[in-house]
């Protein structure tokens, strides 16, 4: 056995979704920062999920093949014949034509197998029993959710059916856009890991909600450019109260209501916001100097002295 290799026993799902064309991979493991190995993804290339006795480089070869053409099959089956660990591996992948390629190695630590389908594929080793990657398979097939909330159903079933039999440590999820716009950083739609917590997936479900109130407050920035008022604060308002304990969200929507003269509304806002933690009132007044409070004298004055 080459020692090179870490360990990643674990429970995983790559998918693409026909409607959207996004395409995803999810997991969860008890080991630490799960996600720095497994979960691999392009935008308009494919996804890949490497673990059991892991060889990291599947994810990047992988999407290299897929980029130059080759089928998820044909990548994994050149990269396999290559590797002399085949046995120890188990790796899955899915391209950007729903082409689904898995491999699980005869020497993975039982319970071990996947179940694949149009669009995905599911797997896992060393889990307590043989049951979690159909559950998995059955609640990705049954959920007609946007797809990282597709992923995570399929992982909260795996952990329902028993999940790994040494418990659990973390998770990550990683979603990325059908086509590739040239910007890596704005093609990864969603890009998140917990890489320590005794109940990982249900962290994850709370950082994906966390991840929707930031994108309805990108959202309203989007709307504030574009002319489009209502619309903005509308989002900034919903971003708000998705996420109520965090108090960066409706301090900026009243940033914004406050440059456009509705100063009584952002009174009320700064008010609660400067009552729960005062520093928010100290980070207000240095705003102007920034350029990003514009507002007459008066109005400045009177919302840097709220007590």
């Amino acid at each position: 056995m080459d020692n090179r290799f870490p360990f990643a026993h674990t429970f995983s799902i790559v998918a693409r979704d026909p409607e959207t064309g996004e395409m995803g991979v999810a997991v969860q493991s008890h080991w630490f920062s799960v996600g720095s190995l497994v979960t691999w993804g392009e935008a308009g290339v494919g996804v890949i999920a490497t673990q059991s006795m892991v060889d990291p480089s599947y994810g990047p070869l992988g999407l290299e093949l897929m980029r130059a053409g080759r089928t998820a099959v044909q990548a994994l089956a050149g990269l396999l014949a290559a590797d002399s660990g085949r046995d120890l591996r188990q790796v899955a992948m899915v391209d950007k034509n729903n082409d689904v390629a898995v491999h699980t190695g005869s020497r993975c630590i039982q319970d071990a197998g996947h179940e694949t389908g149009f669009g995905f594929s599911v797997q896992a080793n060393m889990m307590a029993n043989p049951n979690v990657w159909p559950a998995m398979a059955k609640a990705y097939q049954n959920s007609r959710d946007q797809l990282g909330k597709r992923l995570l159903a399929a992982l909260e079933a795996g952990q329902a059916a028993g999940g790994d039999i040494r418990g659990t440590q973390s998770a990550a999820i990683l979603v990325v856009a059908p086509q590739s716009t040239g910007r890596p950083w704005a093609d990864q739609l969603i890009d998140l890991r917990v890489e320590d917590h005794p109940n990982p997936i249900a962290e994850l479900r709370r950082l994906i909600h966390l991840r929707e109130a930031y994108d309805l407050m990108n959202l309203g920035d989007e709307k504030l450019g574009e002319g489009d008022v209502d619309s903005a604060l509308n989002a900034y308002k919903n971003a708000a109260g998705m996420a109520p304990e965090i108090l960066e969200l409706p301090f900026w929507h009243a940033v914004t209501l406050a440059e456009l003269g509705r100063v009584d509304e952002a009174v009320s806002i700064f008010s609660d916001i400067f009552k729960k933690q005062p520093a928010w009132q100290i980070l207000l007044r240095r705003l102007p100097a920034a350029g990003l409070l514009n507002v007459a004298p008066d109005t400045l004055n009177r919302l840097t002295s709220l007590a």
